[in-house]
């Protein structure tokens, strides 16, 4: 590559690292597994994967997590 090239490369991807720094962090995203379960990326440090009947499980007690964050709220910490 020629010296121009290699600057303008440079450039570019400068300009692409600033953009990823400024993007939101918490962006969640999913996956399959390896194992076929279901994963979910950005929540914490670790993904949170379950297989397909305990994601459907999970979803169908919403009602009473929700509930139960209302009820223990002075007892749970928040995370910034």
């Amino acid at each position: 590559m020629a010296d121009e090239d290699l600057r303008a490369e440079l450039e570019r991807l400068r300009k692409e690292n600033e953009a990823l720094k400024q993007a939101p962090k918490s962006r969640v995203t999913m996956k399959v597994s390896d194992k076929g379960g279901l994963s979910v990326y950005g929540l914490g440090r670790f993904p949170v994967t379950l297989y397909k009947e305990q994601w459907i499980k999970l979803i169908g007690m919403s009602a009473d997590i929700e509930r139960f964050i209302r009820e223990h709220d002075h007892e749970l910490k928040t995370k910034e």
